[in-house]
């Protein structure tokens, strides 16, 4: 088997310093090792301008609504939000699998090796079937809070989950959608290690539900037809709902943690050791016009990932695009910060660093390309791309 030896101005391994004027060695996807120049003929050198990276993690993405794209309003907050898609959603299968296929193709053409997707139906099942990337379904559950209504919604979900293919996992949809009887129901489903995901503390008007029983939740539900009279806050925020409720021996996935505090983030780590936090910073900003506090996951040691949530609540399906929206607005986190967010956290957090997320021996994590000197240029620059070398 031949091998290719792959150089560029650094060499990232995520996990390890970077290597000026690296090399990865390839056989076919799989890496066989790292070197440097001086350990390798020249003349079989294959040179890149810029850095060599590990494939992007992409955490959170929900790519059954990529046909929404452009149909939700940016900056209206995120009720009116979920009320558009929950009335425009539906649509002929094969207009939703023909965007599902389009978004597969650019995910992967964007360096994007596993994705975390949230299926509420099994739509995007046959695209990702005969897609390259490797997906985590979560098969996302949720009855409104409605305790002990949900069996005829539990068996349409259970069907969604048996036609999964690969790794993945039943899951809660959000703290204000899922019952204390739902997530009893979830963890029974759930008998191996997994990772299960849950939206998490993305608006205000969760924070006001859970802590005093007000905000604009009790008229969203309904308008459709959900009656929350007999919701009872619980005075704290609302993870401390979640927490109460989800499997802690399980990896847990909090995804969004926009208004998600210190307090919260200490909390929920001594709550479970495996406790990660996917941000998805463009769909932040197109729903709530509001970014997290990054420096505070930072200050508390939280494992942070990345995700791009769908084409109904963002322009693109870039890692890299997120990359640079984080460093457009919190600039003070370094590269090697982010970078480890979008790969190697990533893959720890589906339970797949053993295969993704780092260039190491006997990994087949993908291999890109990214077109800038760390030392040199600005990252932010729209010329810089990224570019799939396998």
């Amino acid at each position: 088997m031949s091998k290719r030896y792959i150089t560029a101005d650094f060499v990232y391994p995520v996990i390890t310093s970077r290597i000026p004027h690296g090399v990865v060695v390839l056989e076919e996807d799989r890496i066989a090792g790292l070197a440097t120049r001086d350990e390798v003929p020249a003349d079989q050198l294959e040179h890149f301008r810029g850095i060599i990276i590990p494939g992007f993690i992409n955490t959170h993405c929900h790519t059954e609504l990529s046909h929404l794209k452009g149909r939700a309003n940016t900056g209206t907050g995120l009720l009116a939000f979920i009320n558009t898609v929950v009335r425009q959603r539906k649509l002929d299968l094969s207009v939703i699998q023909k965007a599902v296929a389009e978004a597969d193709a650019y995910m992967w053409e964007a360096g994007i090796q596993v994705v975390g997707d949230i299926c509420n139906t099994a739509d995007s099942f046959d695209v990702k079937k005969a897609s390259p990337i490797k997906y985590y379904s979560f098969i996302e559950m949720f009855d409104f809070l409605q305790d002990d209504k949900m069996t005829e919604r539990t068996m349409q979900y259970l069907k969604v989950y048996e036609k999964r293919t690969g790794n993945g996992a039943v899951v809660p949809h959000a703290p204000y959608s899922v019952s204390p009887t739902l997530f009893r129901r979830i963890n029974l489903m759930n008998t191996d290690m997994v990772t299960v995901s849950i939206h998490n503390q993305e608006t205000p008007d969760e924070e006001a539900l859970f802590r005093s029983g007000t905000g604009g939740f009790y008229d969203l539900y309904k308008g459709f037809d959900v009656n929350l009279d007999a919701f009872n806050p619980t005075g704290k925020s609302s993870i401390h709902y979640s927490m109460a409720h989800m499997d802690k021996t399980k990896r847990a996935l909090f995804v969004h943690n926009t208004y998600t505090s210190a307090e919260d983030i200490r909390a929920a780590k001594a709550w479970n050791p495996e406790v990660y936090w996917a941000t998805c910073p463009n769909a932040n900003l197109y729903i709530e016009n509001r970014l997290p506090h990054y420096q505070t996951f930072i200050d508390e040691g939280a494992t942070m990932t990345i995700g791009t949530d769908s084409l109904s609540s963002n322009w693109q399906l870039s890692i890299l695009e997120e990359m640079k929206t984080i460093a457009r607005y919190q600039s003070y986190i370094p590269f090697d910060t982010l970078l480890k967010w979008a790969t190697y956290n990533g893959a720890k957090a589906l339970g797949m660093e053993d295969r993704f997320g780092s260039l190491e021996a006997g990994k087949a994590p993908g291999v890109l390309h990214l077109s800038f000197d760390p030392d040199e240029g600005d990252f932010l620059r729209d010329e810089v791309q990224v570019n799939r070398i396998v």
